[in-house]
């Protein structure tokens, strides 16, 4: 373990009067053999943050930060992050993610029980060259398990957040929660309510990424599924868990609704994880009050705004996420006309590589079937033949600028509207992106408008 850990480290643990200790992620990835993508480390000792920081500081570290009240202390060398912590034991209120005390203790077992799992409370003693256990984390390492460091029950309590942490390690990791554990998670699930919009769409994010840190295959579905398993999902995406046991038609489907779009999620790409995993989130709706699925889309585009924004997801995501949900049946059964096709994907082509990964990930996701997806072939092909054609895609590339339709005599408030019906029109028609012929178009749909 000393050898791969920065040189400066090294110097720092030397001169320091009190052991200094590696903690948490570094251990554990060593004792686990998983590579991060990148290094940052956590450290400890009995020692008050003001102590350790001058220390560190005359030791050539950069001090970015002390918190005298959590004993913290922020530092950089090089291209290499560090977080101090000095040994502590926390007093939280039931459900709430800080604590109410903090009391400073020189006893590393009290500040191994005040952490989550026991596979982040393993410490390296960087003088001595030992691993220091006080609660079992190794075995828990080797093992591939998530263990709480106190009974489930205290753990979760004292931080809801913790709900959503246990499934991205899990996910992170490729490990899995021992019974007790996941037992805990879903008797205290309910805390969940208690936590920030904010913090909960950071952990949600965190957890449909979970398989990029240690290069974990499908790891965000594993995540996924301890979310689902744990009880979290039906506090966090209730409308999405609804779907639980909901059957579909088992000619398209191996899966229910839920599982399915969690296998959506797993097949797609990072960039429309949310999409993913949302497509479907109308068919319970639907399906509660029609008895059918048809036109989920519509009602998944109005649900995954609600969500987006309930969650306080970036505005653009939201957009997006929505607009693929709304798109993602369309010509599922590769039946639509190309004109109407191109015409879809005139008016969405800013999105239209998301659009193919999204249905992608919904065939794959019905049977587990990664080949690629017929409508996918056939729209990429009419892509392909637009491109080809020379059909424009954004304003920039037609031949009349909105100046010139103004002076035309479009109505200035109405251009940017008429501008896209031309290139919906161009779409159909390529040999329509001239200067004489966009303007008589632009002038008839002006006239069209009139006379309706």
């Amino acid at each position: 373990m000393r050898e791969i850990l920065p040189e400066g480290l090294k110097k720092l643990a030397d001169i320091c009067p009190f052991p200094l200790y590696v903690v948490g992620g570094t251990c554990r990835e060593y004792l686990a053999g998983l590579q991060p993508v990148r290094r940052d480390y956590d450290i400890c000792a009995p020692a008050l943050p003001e102590e350790f920081a001058a220390i560190a500081a005359e030791c050539g570290f950069s001090v970015c930060s002390v918190y005298k009240n959590t004993g913290t202390v922020k530092l950089r060398l090089g291209c290499d992050e560090y977080e101090f912590a000095s040994f502590r034991s926390d007093r939280y209120v039931r459900g709430e993610h800080v604590p109410a005390q903090i009391y400073f203790t020189d006893d590393i077992l009290l500040d191994a029980r005040r952490r989550d799992f026991t596979c982040n409370a393993v410490y390296y003693d960087i003088c001595a060259g030992r691993f220091v256990d006080p609660l079992g984390g190794m075995a828990d390492i080797r093992q591939k398990k998530v263990r709480t460091v106190a009974p489930a029950g205290k753990v979760f309590g004292e931080d809801g957040l913790r709900l959503m942490r246990l499934a991205r390690m899990c996910g992170m990791l490729g490990f899995a929660p021992s019974g007790d554990c996941l037992e805990g998670a879903r008797e205290n699930a309910p805390l969940i309510r208690d936590i920030s919009a904010e913090r909960i769409f950071s952990e949600l994010r965190a957890i449909l990424l979970a398989d990029e840190k240690y290069g974990v295959r499908y790891g965000h579905y594993l995540a996924l599924c301890v979310l689902r398993d744990s009880g979290v999902l039906s506090f966090v995406l209730p409308e999405l868990a609804a779907g639980d046991g909901m059957a579909q038609r088992p000619d398209f489907h191996d899966h229910d609704v839920l599982e399915h779009s969690l296998r959506c999620a797993k097949y797609a790409p990072r960039d429309i994880r949310f999409a993913a995993l949302l497509h479907d989130v109308g068919k319970p709706y639907c399906h509660i009050n029609t008895g059918r699925y048809h036109g989920h889309e519509v009602e998944g585009e109005r649900i995954t705004r609600e969500i987006m924004a309930r969650l306080k997801a970036p505005k653009k995501l939201a957009e997006v996420t929505a607009r693929l949900v709304a798109l993602h049946m369309y010509d599922l059964d590769c039946r639509a006309r190309e004109s109407k096709v191109r015409r879809v994907i005139a008016a969405n082509h800013d999105i239209f590589g998301q659009l193919m990964e999204l249905k992608q990930a919904d065939y794959s996701a019905c049977k587990d079937d990664l080949s690629v997806a017929p409508v996918v072939s056939k729209w990429r092909d009419i892509e392909a033949r637009m491109v080809a054609e020379g059909v424009p895609f954004s304003a920039r590339e037609l031949a009349v600028r909105g100046d010139g339709l103004i002076a035309a005599g479009v109505p200035k408030e109405r251009c940017g509207e008429v501008i896209k019906e031309l290139l919906i029109e161009c779409a159909v028609q390529p040999q329509l992106n001239t200067k004489e012929r966009l303007t008589a178009a632009a002038l008839n749909l002006i006239s069209d408008k009139k006379g309706a």
